[in-house]
């Protein structure tokens, strides 16, 4: 029996639960993390859905059905999430999910949680300018190196749907960096 499937069955237990939430917390929470700032951007915001993740996670642990890897399950959750804290924002601000985007782009620049340069900069206001899903899509291959099953397994999408947005998403940033870099 693999690690995975013993750290699922410990999670689906009742006496094992906690213990094996904290090592799961523990063996995914930077990886989530990461992968949930690609999407919110903000540091703080990124704090709240992956505590929002988490959350949805440990509830809903016993509907996992091994149908998928639990890493995929998780980050289909933490991408829904994120998207939903997104749209909701958004909403909040009478603005659109894109003019969202562009503004928490703008703010990185005074985060103290970034740590990019000029050109890190311009990448993620030229990521910011990307429809939702090749945002994703671009994010998941660029800078987390997954695999396209991997990510059709999580976005439940499929692999030339997932080519074709990441081939649509690259030559989008290729043409904004030319634009914006002179």
């Amino acid at each position: 029996m693999t690690d995975e499937l013993v750290l699922i069955k410990e999670l689906q237990h009742t006496s094992t639960k906690e213990k094996a939430f904290k090592q799961l917390v523990n063996q995914y929470k930077e990886r989530l993390y990461w992968h949930i700032r690609k999407i919110v951007l903000v540091h703080d915001d990124t704090d709240d859905v992956l505590q929002n993740t988490f959350i949805k996670i440990y509830k809903n642990i016993d509907n996992f059905k091994n149908e998928s890897k639990l890493f995929s399950w998780m980050y289909r959750i933490a991408t829904n999430e994120s998207i939903t804290y997104i749209n909701k924002r958004a909403k909040e601000r009478d603005i659109s999910v894109e003019e969202y985007h562009k503004e928490a782009v703008t703010s990185l620049a005074d985060d103290h949680y970034f740590s990019g340069d000029y050109i890190q900069l311009v990448l993620q206001k030229a990521i910011a300018t990307l429809p939702q899903k090749q945002q994703i899509v671009f994010n998941m291959k660029y800078f987390e190196a997954l695999k396209y099953d991997e990510i059709s397994e999580i976005l439940d999408t499929s692999v030339g749907a997932l080519k074709a947005s990441y081939h649509h998403a690259t030559k989008k940033i290729e043409e904004f960096i030319k634009n914006h870099t002179d």
